[in-house]
Formats: C-alpha cells, structure tokens, sequence
C-alpha cells in the first residue's frame, strides 16, 4: 500500500512552509492557512502569535488540519523553528517560554520579563515583510553569532546552525557535518530579537 503524500507543513529556517515526509521533533502555529482540501494558499500567517510546541502534550490526539480552525505546523527542532520567527509557547513549554522571556529582558534591558503580545510585535515586525510575505535576512559576520542563530552562507548559500564556532548543515532530516563558519559577510536568518535572548543566555532544543 502506497503512503499518503505528506501535507504542506514543515517549515524550514528561510520560513517557506514544504510539504515533506519529515515529520520533525515540535510543532507550531500560525492560525489556520489551510483550506477545504488542506492545501496552502498564499497566506502563511492569521496572527502575529507565532508559536513553537511540543509534540505531545497530556496524551491530545488533534487533527493537523482540522476545517477553519489552525494548520499544525512541524519543525526539524527548535532552532530551526526560531529561524522561522517562532517563539517557545507559553502553555505547553511554560519553563522554555519563562526562560526565553528572561533572556529577552536581559538583552533589551526591561525592568519586567515581555508580555507574548509584546514579543509577538517585535517579532513579526522583524521576521517577514507584509507585502511580499517574505522572510526577512540581513548581513552577519558568522563569527560574532551565539550558539542556536541560523544562517545561509554567502558563498554556497548553505543554510546551517551556528554551535560551537562551527555550522551545522541543515536539512529536513537533521545536521550534516560540522564545517567551519564562513568566512566574510553571511545571511542572517534567525531574527535579531531571538538572536539577542540566545546571547543573554537562552538554551534552545536542537535535533542531534
């Protein structure tokens, strides 16, 4: 028997939605994009509340694409999903969500931990123009990046993780080979508000 083909919902770190047999190892939401025959259309977000979810969560079974009501999204890990402008949800991962709060308010100097709505601003402001509904990048010297940013060499336009001074090629699977970062002007993926809470200090989940 042959398998169904997979639904148009694993997300990579340039933020394109794929379909993809990987299932991946968390999920994420955006609001339902999906229509009857559970196909994307142009829209690839109904809300500023961009989340990244555990997979299972108290036993739930849920429909990934239920009628008018939200498209599950899955992502390799969470890098990939912060690359992507998703931030850890407050509900199922309230211990990651605290902690990235944390983060963020040591970087951006608040005097309280950011409310979502807050985070949820910033965060799409600086993840995906509007009007073109594209990812937005911008120039990075690889070499003064944290450990979790995501980013597309110059060069060979590699999409890989920055750990441990060296970058870990992407792929829907998992991580290639480390190899050394590039050197000279690479592209930023990972927005720069997430890429400020991992310097102060966030520990992102990462596939092996």
């Amino acid at each position: 028997m042959s398998r169904p083909s997979p639904l148009q919902n694993r997300v990579w770190p340039t933020g394109e939605i794929l379909a993809h047999p990987a299932r991946g190892t968390m999920m994420g939401n955006r609001g339902c994009l999906h229509g009857s025959g559970s196909e994307l259309g142009v829209t690839r977000w109904r809300s500023k509340l961009w989340i990244c979810c555990v997979l299972d969560w108290k036993g739930w079974q849920r429909d990934v694409m239920p009628p008018g009501r939200w498209t599950a999204l899955f992502f390799l890990d969470e890098v990939t999903a912060l690359a992507a402008g998703h931030r850890p949800c407050a509900y199922c991962r309230r211990a990651d969500y605290v902690a990235f709060t944390e983060a963020w308010q040591a970087a951006a100097g608040l005097p309280e931990r950011p409310r979502a709505a807050h985070m949820d601003t910033i965060l799409h402001a600086e993840r995906v123009e509007s009007r073109t509904r594209r990812q937005i990048t911008r120039p990075v010297d690889a070499s003064t990046l944290p450990d979790g940013a995501m980013i597309r060499s110059g060069t060979d336009g590699v999409v890989g993780l920055v750990w441990s001074g060296q970058l870990l090629p992407w792929s829907p699977e998992g991580y290639g080979d480390a190899v050394a970062l590039p050197a000279g002007v690479a592209e930023l993926l990972t927005p720069p508000s997430i890429v400020a809470a991992l310097r102060a200090g966030y520990r992102p989940q990462r596939a092996a």
